[in-house]
């Protein structure tokens, strides 16, 4: 692969480098209050739109066929709504007495909050051949999930901001991200067949206006000489990231392949990837909404940021080796 198509490829994580950078540059422009006027253009509009956006383009009416299979719902929506926050949360408590920056290791356990990506556990369950009709279910209903459960778990862990009452947030949630994806739901059922026939970019569209959440929330950072984020910290950040996604694929590998397992290869690859994945579109938005007011919102937003293409990177890397092992198992 060239080094253009390479690019090509990766543009949105190369986006979020170049946004941060520029935040970073001229905070001004971006920051509450100023010329972009984020507290509204961002806070109202963008949110919504990405959900709108969301409701397009989720394939509800194909998830029927993958209704079925309860137990594998089940084993991965449990394991990524109760088992990963839970875990995350144990962990930090021996973490806590370390010199790693409070700020991050808050943002770990909104990393375990999240619900499931809507795209790339797909994508990789797809590569490998494995239960797809499954892995676009459990993302699609964990995306669902996560609206209702994913700012509940966040209000649980962490708590809210002090300046944002409780009410205020879920109205807000209810305002900027249910109806629209209700919205969305209702217009995709007119128009169907133009979306089917014209295949607009979603996943594109989501991620610019996803860039330009980022680019704000990283504005307020910078333009916040309180803030500082020690080298250290943020290196131990990645490699506990690493871990921890390397050790829940294991986890729910071994889970799902036990002797008195009922799932089969293909159930085991959808499991693996959709248990294990995070979405970063649906969590930003969700922590701007959540934890308004917060001064360390963008530290808080880092582990999440390191999370997506961490799991697309590992995701990627073990295709080969998880596809050797469904068509060995297949035999």
């Amino acid at each position: 692969m060239g080094l253009l198509e390479r690019l090509r490829k990766e543009w949105f994580i190369l986006g979020i480098v170049l946004v941060i950078a520029v935040a970073r540059l001229e905070p001004g422009v971006g920051v509450k209050g100023g010329p972009l006027k984020p507290e509204i253009t961002i806070t109202y509009i963008a949110v919504s739109a990405i959900f709108f956006n969301s409701g397009l383009s989720l394939k509800t009416e194909e998830l029927t066929s993958a209704l079925m299979h309860v137990k594998l719902h089940l084993f991965v929506q449990i394991f990524t709504l109760v088992f990963f926050p839970t875990a995350i949360w144990v962990f930090l408590q021996l973490l806590s007495i370390t010199p790693i920056n409070e700020w991050l290791l808050k943002g770990l356990q909104t990393v375990g909050c999240m619900p499931p990506p809507v795209s790339s556990a797909v994508i990789l369950t797809k590569a490998v051949g494995g239960n797809e009709a499954a892995a676009i279910f459990n993302s699609a209903f964990g995306s669902f999930l996560g609206i209702v459960i994913t700012p509940l778990l966040l209000l649980l862990f962490l708590g809210s901001s002090s300046s944002v009452p409780f009410t205020s947030i879920f109205s807000q949630l209810f305002m900027t991200v249910v109806v629209p994806l209700i919205i969305g739901q209702i217009v995709r059922r007119y128009i169907k067949d133009w979306l089917e026939r014209k295949k607009p970019p979603f996943g594109a569209i989501s991620s610019c206006v996803l860039l330009m959440i980022i680019y704000t929330t990283f504005c307020d950072t910078f333009a916040n000489p309180n803030i500082d984020l020690d080298k250290f910290s943020l290196i131990i950040i990645v490699f506990i990231i690493f871990s921890v996604q390397m050790s829940f694929m294991f986890l729910t590998f071994l889970f799902s392949t036990r002797n008195n397992s009922t799932f089969t290869p293909a159930d085991t690859v959808a499991i693996v990837f959709c248990s294990t994945h995070k979405s970063l579109t649906l969590g930003i938005p969700m922590l701007k909404i959540v934890f308004a007011g917060y001064e360390y919102l963008s530290l808080i937003s880092v582990p999440l940021l390191i999370y997506h293409p961490a799991q697309i990177l590992l995701g990627s890397l073990l295709v080969p080796t998880i596809k050797s092992w469904m068509v060995s198992r297949q035999k």
